[in-house]
């Protein structure tokens, strides 16, 4: 009985479009007050699962994100990957691809990414590239999902505050599935321009204007590479990283782009403590939902029912693909990790499974249910950016309807990167030390 309220106040919620983490934290209540616990539990559980240093690393990597999008880095970024790529075929839309590769390594977020770049490359597509609206609107989504895979990514800290599997091995880890993602797209685009007939855009640029570019984008290219660089050489741990990656942004932003001003911090601090203030929120509301499936024995069912109906490896992991990837289609990667991976990682461990591996495959999967309807919230971020847009050729609306649409084949090109990266765990674990 307790299922039943837990899961179905939980779904009739979601369904009437309570926010997430109100949904997680008041199904819970409900159970609780169902099964005669004190709700005294409540606030100890939510700050407890809040209170963790590694967690951390989310408000320094949401501050240091914004202020290099303040910084201009976005605009930066494309106009080197233009130089060098744009003058192809349909060398807009891949320049989209790999910018938003770029700049989630910075920003770490699927929504900001979109946001950020939406606004420049969206018409860029559509008035030089001769993409339709839908399609620039639908691959700007897809691309910027990869964010949340391509380290560093919060996502990956949420999971390895939730396994104790290391960041520095899970933003490894993500390196080439998020490089196979972009891939993926490119073929896509490629597609589509033999498909429509699409012809280059723009003349090749010359060394001189490359290397130009090359010398404005460099300190936002130079960000991942000390975080990275950072964590794997043992100079600082993950946390640290986030705190170094925010006093590096500030420095570029203030002294060597000088896009950000004194006055400015301030907004951005706001804006970085509701992003972060959000996330909380959500990993405090899950975190007690998996405390109730824990105490009243429903991860242990659940493990149990994965252990039995799977028997091997192979065929959990294609339960686990499909029940990401249909959980990530009404919620958000946070909490997704915070209802299932408890339940599903000691099951993994059971069968073998690497967990940094096991923690890709969920990642990606969540990824792709960034720009799945009806609630790829990417989706609705690109949305939003194309509604303000004027200066484009093709004024049709770009609705959810459309960009449904034109965003299957790519949810599809993604779906089998992610299959690739399941069955072969090279990928995810190549860069590993001692695997």
């Amino acid at each position: 009985m307790i299922n039943l309220i837990l899961f179905g106040s939980f779904f009739v919620m979601l369904f009437l479009n309570i926010p997430i983490c109100v949904s997680l934290g008041m199904s819970s209540i409900f159970a609780m007050l169902f099964s005669g616990d004190k709700l005294s539990i409540v606030p100890t559980n939510v700050y407890s699962s809040m209170a963790k240093f590694l967690l951390l690393a989310i408000p320094f990597f949401v501050l240091s994100g914004n202020i290099m999008a303040k910084a201009g880095i976005s605009t930066r970024l494309v106009q080197f990957i233009d130089d060098c790529i744009g003058h192809r075929r349909g060398g807009i839309a891949i320049v989209c691809v790999v910018v938003a590769c770029f700049f989630g390594a910075i920003s770490g977020s699927g929504p900001a990414t979109v946001a950020a770049l939406g606004i420049i490359l969206i018409p860029a597509m559509i008035n030089r590239g001769g993409f339709s609206a839908a399609f620039s609107s639908a691959m700007m989504a897809t691309a910027s999902s990869i964010a949340i895979v391509i380290p560093p990514s919060i996502a990956f800290v949420v999971y390895a505050s939730i396994t104790g599997v290391s960041v520095g091995d899970m933003f490894m880890g993500g390196i080439l599935p998020g490089v196979m993602m972009g891939l993926a797209l490119v073929i896509i685009i490629m597609i589509e321009v033999r498909r429509k007939g699409l012809p280059a855009s723009r003349e090749k640029a010359t060394w001189g204007e490359r290397w130009k570019s090359f010398r404005t984008a460099f300190w936002g290219f130079l960000m991942p590479v000390i975080i990275l660089g950072g964590i794997y050489g043992g100079v600082f741990t993950p946390t640290e990283a986030a705190a170094v990656s925010v006093v590096y942004g500030l420095i570029v932003g203030l002294f060597i782009y000088r896009e950000v001003k004194i006055k400015d911090l301030f907004d951005l601090l706001v804006d970085s403590g509701k992003t972060t203030g959000g996330i909380m929120l959500i990993i405090g509301a899950a975190s007690l939902f998996s405390y109730i499936c824990t105490v009243h024995g429903i991860s242990k069912a659940a493990q149990a029912l994965l252990l039995n109906v799977a028997g091997n490896k192979y065929i959990f992991l294609i339960i686990i693909n499909v029940i990401f990837l249909i959980a990530g289609c009404f919620v958000d990667a946070n909490s997704a990790m915070y209802i299932f991976i408890p339940i599903m990682y000691p099951v993994a461990q059971q069968l073998g499974i690497n967990l940094v591996h096991f923690g890709v495959i969920a990642t990606v999967n969540l990824a792709i249910g960034q720009v799945t309807p009806p609630v790829g919230v990417n989706l609705f971020v690109a949305i939003g950016v194309s509604e303000k847009l004027t200066n484009i050729k093709d004024k049709t609306r770009v609705t959810i309807e459309t960009m449904s649409k034109a965003v299957w084949p790519m949810i599809l090109a993604c779906v089998i990167a992610l299959l690739l990266v399941t069955y072969i765990p090279f990928f995810s674990t190549v860069f590993l030390k001692g695997v």
